[in-house]
């Protein structure tokens, strides 16, 4: 089992370390392809969109902190005609004023099966699964990275997510790692410029 470190993009390849028993050496890998390809984006909440930390309020209101630059991706891809779901298995919360405010309507919580329910939810969206890029940090993540064209998770994801994601990105959940792949998505279609009616916010 491998274990990607860290990411160089070129005109052609992605470069990530790799990490064997005695062996640290860089390959490259041709997987600019899968995220050419992408036309759909699909992120958890907790450990993706955040840090996967919740602070309880004395209301007994969990609050969640998201980032900006997250944010300034997530307005640039949909004004770029890209599809953005949201799917949690964590209760309806403050998270889906943020994701309306940010554009995106198609929010979903309290989902239980997530493997199933992006099946179901392709077809009933009408997207192709393999031009879909998932990312998820934890364990009821796992069921989805089979069905999707190209599994991406945060650089604290949990092993086991770690071991099937395709891309590990850079970034830590809520620091960033959304922003990470839609920006490599987003530049290698050539999508990726400034905006006016995007806010950094």
């Amino acid at each position: 089992m491998r274990e990607k470190l860290s990411f160089k993009i070129n005109q052609q390849n992605i470069y990530y370390r790799t990490t064997f028993p005695g062996i640290n050496k860089i390959i490259c890998m041709n997987v600019l392809s899968s995220f050419k390809q992408v036309t759909t984006f699909i992120f958890d909440v907790d450990g993706v969109l955040t840090d996967g930390r919740v602070l309880v309020l004395e209301s007994g209101e969990m609050a969640r902190t998201m980032n900006v630059k997250d944010g300034y991706a997530l307005q640039l891809a949909i004004k770029k005609g890209y599809k953005i779901f949201i799917v949690s298995g964590s209760s309806r919360s403050a998270v889906e004023k943020r994701m309306n405010y940010l554009g995106i309507k198609d929010i979903f919580f309290s989902v239980k099966d997530k493997g199933a329910f992006i099946a179901n939810l392709a077809v009933q969206h009408s997207f192709d699964l393999a031009a879909c890029l998932f990312m998820g940090d934890d364990m009821p993540d796992l069921p989805v990275f089979d069905k999707v064209g190209l599994g991406c998770c945060p650089a604290d994801a949990v092993t086991d997510i770690k071991a099937v994601a395709q891309y590990i990105s850079s970034k830590n959940g809520g620091d960033g790692c959304v922003r990470d792949v839609i920006e490599k998505v987003l530049k290698i279609n050539g999508h990726w410029d400034p905006l006016s009616s995007v806010a950094s916010t």
